[in-house]
């Protein structure tokens, strides 16, 4: 399987405060909306089946839901999924959250989805080619795929590690790994390899006093890379 043992127990110690949007998870609050709108700028997402890899506690799913998505989400840390459940019984949102991999659920869900996304969760798995395969596989012909993470990139470490984690205290120390994060020429290879045709690859920018994001032409740290499936 490709799951790292010790980045589960990390999110599962993690989970009841996911959804603290003042928490140890501030950031994915403040930066959920730039992705939610990149993905709706390109897919009219209201009734489309979607799928959520890596959904953590759900915060990018119940969005996606809230804008009349059919949303599926998964994620194979126990105790987030369970927080994910549990918001979205308090909040009224439906979400079909499933305890999986990527891989798992390609081989029994192949092409079921009119757009996959996978953002902040590739940095965090052994082998993220392989995740990028399955979302592939996922996803029908002519889809939509949404991916985003860190570059391996000097910049990237004093800002997400340095930075995020130590100075401003912005996330929990040790969320991220420096030796895990991906190039976008990396990621991009990866995804042709899967068949997929590269649209955009798009910096993210994060102001933590203003808590805004925007996005940016400077891909040294957090990224974006939107993808199709050729139809």
């Amino acid at each position: 399987m490709n799951v790292d043992q010790a980045e589960l127990a990390k999110f599962n110690e993690l989970a009841s405060r996911w959804w603290d949007p003042d928490g140890d998870f501030k950031p994915l609050h403040d930066i959920n909306p730039l992705r939610v709108g990149y993905l709706t700028e390109r897919l009219d997402v209201r009734e489309q089946p979607i799928l959520d890899v890596g959904c953590g506690g759900g915060i990018l799913a119940e969005s996606l839901a809230a804008a009349g998505a059919r949303v599926t989400a998964i994620d194979m840390a126990e105790r987030p999924l369970a927080v994910a459940r549990l918001h979205a019984l308090e909040s009224g949102i439906e979400v079909a959250y499933q305890e999986s991999t990527a891989e798992a659920f390609a081989e029994a869900h192949p092409e079921a989805f009119s757009a996959v996304t996978c953002l902040e969760m590739l940095e965090h798995v052994p082998d993220y080619a392989s995740t990028i395969a399955a979302c592939a596989r996922l996803t029908r012909p002519g889809g939509h795929l949404l991916f985003s993470t860190i570059n391996r990139h000097p910049k990237a470490y004093l800002l997400t590690i340095l930075g995020a984690e130590y100075v401003l205290k912005l996330l929990p120390k040790g969320t991220h790994e420096y030796e895990k994060f991906i190039k976008p020429s990396e990621l991009a290879a990866a995804a042709r390899a899967a068949g997929l045709t590269v649209e955009r690859v798009e910096g993210m920018r994060y102001n933590p006093f203003t808590r805004k994001a925007s996005l940016s032409r400077d891909t040294d740290a957090n990224y974006l890379l939107y993808a199709r499936k050729p139809a």
